[in-house]
């Protein structure tokens, strides 16, 4: 009996044809998300997961692929932004804290993560678990990554003014994937989607910067 050892040549092979195959699941999961996102909620929630890229996955893909890229065309998405603040001591400490947000952005998304999935079991608390909302707000958030990466090569390079296109688009993409998603009652769905998103994306927000600026405040303790 010959035993067939694989190669590093074939693993490498395997590796690329699982991420670059037009049937791969990664491939196949982000055309649903924007084409159907609500049969992806649904399939991957009743147990039908190995045609799709876990949420957690997708999720760090996203913020990976963000961080290697905003590095490379050195953006800077505060570049246009300054603090008016009379009190130079408290100016700096926001400026470092605004800083540290950025640096640190790749861990502060779950913060937004977190506030997506229980604003969304708090709105729609019969319809599913807040274990099952956090899965779908994986997804979100990896949605929201690939806006954040367009809008910066838009902003980079085309306008430097638009720098809450990613949060509008996502704003209208979660609203269009909530009533994909639970198909039923699409107004409410979509009344219900419009606070449930801008409240959590604020708790985001003002909690990522509320621990920054608490970092930096203690190391200037």
């Amino acid at each position: 009996m010959s035993v067939h050892k694989i190669s590093f040549k074939e693993t490498f092979g395997d590796l690329i044809d699982a991420v670059f195959s037009v049937n791969a699941p990664l491939w196949y999961t982000f055309k649903l998300l924007f084409v159907n996102p609500g049969k992806l909620f649904r399939e991957y929630l009743d147990g039908k997961r190995k045609s799709y890229y876990k949420p957690v996955g997708f999720f760090i893909l996203m913020t990976v692929v963000y961080l290697i890229i905003r590095s490379l065309i050195n953006y800077d998405p505060f570049a246009n932004n300054t603090l008016n603040v009379k009190d130079e001591t408290t100016g700096q400490l926001l400026t470092e804290a605004r800083n540290f947000m950025l640096l640190n952005m790749d861990k502060f998304l779950f913060i937004f993560v977190f506030t997506l999935g229980i604003f969304m079991k708090l709105f729609f608390f019969r319809k599913n678990t807040f274990a099952e909302f956090l899965a779908i707000a994986f997804y979100h958030v990896g949605v929201f990554m690939f806006l954040v990466i367009l809008n910066m090569f838009y902003i980079q390079y085309v306008d430097s003014n638009f720098q809450l296109m990613a949060i509008l688009f996502m704003l209208g993409y979660f609203i269009y994937s909530l009533i994909s998603f639970f198909q039923k009652n699409k107004v409410i769905v979509l009344f219900k989607s419009l606070p449930l998103y801008c409240i959590a994306f604020m708790s985001y927000g003002f909690s990522a910067f509320a621990l920054s600026f608490l970092i930096v405040w203690l190391k200037h303790s």
